[in-house]
Order: C-alpha cells, then sequence, then structure tokens
C-alpha cells in the first residue's frame, strides 16, 4: 500500500507535558493547531461545530491534491489505495468506540444516521400500537425521525420527564417503561445543558422490555471515552464536524446482526450484490446501507480527527473541558441576573440566560467583545418549553479552550447588564 495514501497525523505541535508529582495535569495549550481561530478571539461554540486542528486540514488537502481517486471501483493502483485507505478509516472508528469495522456506516451526519434506523429498521421491526420512549432534552434530529415513524405506522412516542438538575431521570424511565416499548433513543450528552447520561444504566432498564437503544453521541464522543461494548446499546450515532473532523460525514454503529436483517435506506451504485430488471440483491452490512460515491475524503479527515484527539486523551480533554465548566459557573453565578442551566457537572457546555435580554441581544453584545457562543432554542424547542424560556444563551468549549476565554465571557456577560441596565 502506498504509505502517502494513508498519511497518519502527527500529535498536537503544543501537547502539554506530564502529569506534575501530585497528579494533576496542566491545562491544555493546543491552539497554534487551530489556524482558524486568531489571537483574541474566544470560540465558545465547539458544541454546534469544531474547529479543525491542522493535522485535518493537511489530511483533507492530502485527500483531494495527491491521493484522490474513487474508491471500491478502480483495479489501478491510487484507486486500490485509496480503497485501503477508506477501509482502514473504517477501522479506525470502530477502534474508537471499541465496535467491529463491518458494523461502522458511514452516512452524512447524525441526522442521516438516525433517519436511517428508523427507515430501516423501525419501519420494519415495529406495527401499529407498538411504543418509542424518547426523553424531554432530545434535539429535533432525535424528536422528528420518530414522528415521522408515528405518522407513517401508527406507534405511539412516550417522553421521559428530566431531574430537577436538567438530567434525564432514569428512574422515571424505569417506571414508564413497558414490553410494548420496542425502542429508546436517548442522547448520551445534552447539546444544550451538557448532562451526561448514565448510558449503560439506561441500556439495561431498556433491554429489561426487551427494547432496543439507539443512542446519540454527538456531543459525547469529543468530550468522553465511548465504549459501545462496554455500554451494551444497540445503536450510537455521531457527526464528524463536532469531532474536530469536516462537515458531512458521520456514524452509524449498530450491532451487526440488526444491521445484517435491515433493508437498504437508499438504492444506488456500490449498495448491491447483483442487479436485473427482475430482481436485485443487495451487499452485506456495512455496503448494502453507503448507496453511491461515499464522501471518501471526509472519512478521511475523520480518521485523521480520530487520531487527533486521541494523541491528547479524551480523559484529558474531558477533565480540561470540566474545569472549564466549572470555571464559567463559578464566573457567571457572580452575575445576579444570571441564571444558569443544567448540573453542576456538565460536560463542556453551559447555557444560561441573562435576566430581562433575550439570547439573542446578549450574543449579539458579546460578539462586540469578539466573544462567539450560540443563542437560540439549540433545535431542543421542547427543552425551552420545559424550561419556561423560549431560548438560552449557551457557551461550549474545546481542546482550544482556555480560562482567558471563561473571563473573556465572563467580561462580555458584565457588559450585557450594564447596558441592559
Amino acid at each position: 500500500m502506498d504509505t502517502q495514501a494513508c498519511p497518519h497525523p502527527s500529535a498536537p505541535s503544543a501537547l502539554p507535558p506530564s502529569p506534575d508529582g501530585r497528579g494533576n495535569l496542566p491545562p491544555l495549550d493546543v491552539l497554534s493547531d487551530f489556524p482558524a481561530i486568531p489571537a483574541g478571539w474566544h470560540y465558545l461554540d465547539s458544541a454546534v461545530s469544531a474547529q479543525k486542528p491542522r493535522v485535518v486540514i493537511d489530511a483533507i488537502e492530502r485527500g483531494y491534491a495527491q491521493d484522490y481517486a474513487a474508491v471500491h471501483r478502480g483495479v489501478y493502483q491510487r484507486s486500490a489505495d485509496m480503497t485501503l485507505t477508506y477501509e482502514a478509516a473504517r477501522k479506525r472508528v470502530a477502534e474508537f468506540i471499541n465496535g467491529k469495522p463491518e458494523e461502522i456506516v458511514f452516512v452524512r451526519g447524525a441526522t442521516e444516521a438516525i433517519n436511517l434506523v428508523a427507515h430501516s429498521w423501525v419501519s420494519e421491526q415495529l406495527k401499529a400500537g407498538d411504543r418509542i420512549l424518547l426523553s424531554v432534552l432530545e434535539h429535533h434530529s432525535n424528536i422528528v425521525p420518530w414522528q415521522l415513524v408515528a405518522e407513517r405506522i401508527g406507534v405511539e412516542i412516550d417522553v421521559v420527564p428530566l431531574t430537577d438538575d436538567g438530567r434525564i431521570d432514569l428512574d422515571a424511565m424505569a417506571a414508564m417503561i413497558t414490553p410494548a416499548h420496542k425502542l429508546v433513543a436517548l442522547a448520551h450528552v445534552s447539546n444544550v445543558l451538557g448532562s451526561v447520561l448514565d448510558a449503560k444504566r439506561a441500556t439495561e432498564i431498556a433491554h429489561s422490555v426487551g427494547a432496543k437503544i439507539l443512542l446519540d453521541g454527538c456531543q459525547a464522543v469529543p468530550r468522553m471515552p465511548v465504549d459501545v461494548a462496554e455500554i451494551g446499546c444497540d445503536f450510537y450515532v455521531f457527526s464528524g464536524h463536532k469531532l474536530y473532523g469536516p462537515t458531512g460525514i458521520g456514524v452509524l454503529w449498530g450491532r451487526y446482526d440488526l444491521l445484517d436483517a435491515m433493508p437498504p435506506y437508499q438504492g444506488g451504485g456500490s449498495m448491491i450484490d447483483r442487479v436485473t430488471f427482475a430482481k436485485t440483491t443487495y451487499a452485506p452490512a456495512p455496503g448494502r446501507f453507503e448507496a453511491g460515491t461515499p464522501h471518501i475524503v471526509g472519512v478521511v479527515g475523520l480518521h485523521a480527527a480520530i487520531d487527533y484527539v486521541e494523541s491528547i486523551g479524551l480523559e484529558r480533554i474531558h477533565a480540561h473541558e470540566t474545569a472549564l465548566v466549572a470555571a464559567t459557573r463559578e464566573r457567571l453565578s457572580r452575575i445576579n441576573s444570571v441564571r444558569l442551566f443544567g448540573p453542576e457537572d456538565s460536560a463542556g457546555i453551559v447555557s444560561f440566560a441573562v435576566e430581562g435580554v433575550h439570547p439573542h441581544d446578549v450574543a449579539t453584545i458579546l460578539d462586540e467583545s469578539r466573544v462567539a457562543i450560540r443563542a437560540g432554542h439549540h433545535c431542543a424547542q421542547p427543552l425551552m418549553e420545559a424550561l419556561g424560556v423560549p431560548a438560552t444563551a449557551r457557551a461550549s468549549f474545546g481542546v482550544y479552550s482556555s480560562m482567558a476565554d471563561v473571563e473573556a465571557l465572563g467580561e462580555a456577560v458584565e457588559r450585557v447588564t450594564r447596558i441592559f441596565g
């Protein structure tokens, strides 16, 4: 295999030193790896999409400028090399979450992954009168596909409430789940509150009545280690662009026996075994779910992104972001007119409101101070209704974030309160 076709990204250019004698890790210092973050700009919107490290950008550039060829088609050397690169990325993704390569389906993002399951598994396995269990804090992408299923085949949807501090209430889930529930779909980490699901317990509750469980891992995989074998779930989905990778690429992991029994989601090239006008037979999973020419270089970029975060260490990243969350909550709590949402130990995300100020105005004024946050309902309108607000302001962190970002956020929010009196 041509080694240029499957480059292994280097470690971060500013990888932090080893722990000190007391076991404490110094803050991460990798900002120089991210060319799109200029000096003095405080990017606190990683939950919507993470900035890209130079190694990912370089891998994408090489993929198009030096190594590019279609995969799974050509017999010439370049195509064969790129096919090996593509499949090596599948293996890398599987290792990343402790799955198997044949259980990894490349899709455009988590939204498509959920829709794939809704179309190909739920539509085949559920019937009128069956039930699906969601939670109050789900992203619209983990609500609307199931509503479409409900409208199409007549299943019912139930909703698990939250605890007072914004976690999915697993005691309530255990009390309300029944054998009529055939699927549970929950966020591993809330994109608004940062609350972390006890995924293993949620899985055990689902399996206790014979239900399958899908976990939305978009906010989890950039922030903490994920082991689907340890969790025991049935489907797991995430997007590449939140994991410091490119847009337009995502992952569906599913137990192979489930994937193997599912019909195709789309028809086209690559996903077939043999086509005649009388009958078409399909490739085994995961190929049957990857119709058409895939996002080849997106897969290469995702491989580089996974190598990058694991060169730092997901435990290290989680500890770094947890410290920033704690500092942010402490800093904003000093401002009397600020209301904080979610648990104290949220993962990399802090949502808040400033009394008497719409979150859009908060975000606009913060932008004047070169602090970039998200404001709105964050594709979680049922959660906003439960919180009793139309929207929130949200600061979310990444490996490049620092205490300087926290202080800049605090100073900018204080400016908001002065402007609005």
